[in-house]
């Protein structure tokens, strides 16, 4: 089955003029490019099928490579392969063959609607009006999942190797948090799988810095980090790997999906936020200004 993105890139890579820094920005979850034959398979209209995405979430660290980062971005939509998952995290009621043994097809992903090729978007919406064929998630897997992993693990090798180290930012947006009881409901959510995938270090500096500007921050609850997360997150190996989750709320309306009036003010936020890990001298947890003082 020839692959959807033939003709198109399916993601990006894009480098600074210069790296100056150990950060590699990951956006996996922005894409908006749906293809026509995608689109045709699925039984809900332009607007419901892109409830799933991480809208804007690009454009809000679309600043990192000016500043010396690389990033990654995905152009294939979530709804469509969702790389934040293991390869074959699959659900057999989506197919109208039998699935290897060898696949993940009990995860509590999966059970979600949730795999790497999704069977739900928000708000428990079937996407596909019929059963796929295995040919299918084959085609998306073996064909873009796999060459973004291989692209993302290369960036991490070659900023690992030129500085010693490497961050990686996982970043996400997610719905308007309800708030819990007795508190209020978070604006960020920082992953770090409870210590094991970065230093302190990294965590603590987003969360003074989002605190600091008035938003509520939360760690690990109720996103303590996907798939990207602890895969590559490797603090002993020197590879920080940090998911923030971003509440829309706060830049977007969510029900007409365009920009509000606090856009230009959340990706000024963000910005300052990669100004301050790219100051972090990831060897001692200092800030580097300070350290060469």
């Amino acid at each position: 089955m020839q692959s959807d993105f033939a003709q198109r890139p399916a993601f990006e890579t894009i480098r600074p003029q210069r790296q100056v820094a150990p950060l590699v920005f990951n956006s996996a979850h922005s894409g908006a490019d749906y293809p026509e034959r995608f689109l045709k398979m699925t039984r809900l209209d332009r607007t419901s099928i892109r409830q799933s995405e991480d809208a804007f979430v690009d454009e809000l660290f679309g600043r990192a490579p000016h500043m010396g980062a690389l990033m990654l971005r995905a152009h294939f939509p979530r709804a469509y392969l969702d790389v934040n998952r293991e390869p074959y995290e699959l659900d057999p009621a989506m197919f109208s063959e039998p699935l290897p043994q060898i696949y993940n097809t009990r995860s509590p992903r999966v059970a979600a609607g949730l795999g790497t090729l999704a069977r739900l978007v928000a708000e428990n919406k079937p996407i596909y009006r019929e059963r796929l064929a295995l040919s299918d998630a084959k085609m998306r897997i073996e064909g873009i999942y796999r060459p973004y992993h291989q692209t993302l693990q290369k960036l991490l090798s070659e900023t690992a190797g030129r500085f010693g180290c490497a961050l990686l930012v996982d970043c996400h947006s997610m719905p308007q948090l309800s708030p819990g009881a007795n508190q209020s409901a978070p604006d960020i959510v920082l992953g770090d799988r409870f210590g094991t995938t970065c230093s302190s270090a990294v965590t603590d500096l987003a969360e003074n810095l989002f605190a600091g500007a008035g938003l509520k921050v939360a760690r690990n609850r109720p996103y303590a980090g996907g798939f990207i997360t602890r895969t590559y997150g490797k603090p002993d190996f020197g590879i920080h790997t940090l998911q923030i989750e971003i509440s829309r709320h706060l830049y977007m309306n969510e029900v007409t999906r365009a920009k509000s009036g606090d856009f230009e003010q959340m990706q000024q936020l963000v910005t300052r936020f990669i100004g301050a890990l790219m100051q972090l001298d990831l060897s001692t947890g200092a800030d580097r200004a300070e350290a060469a003082e």
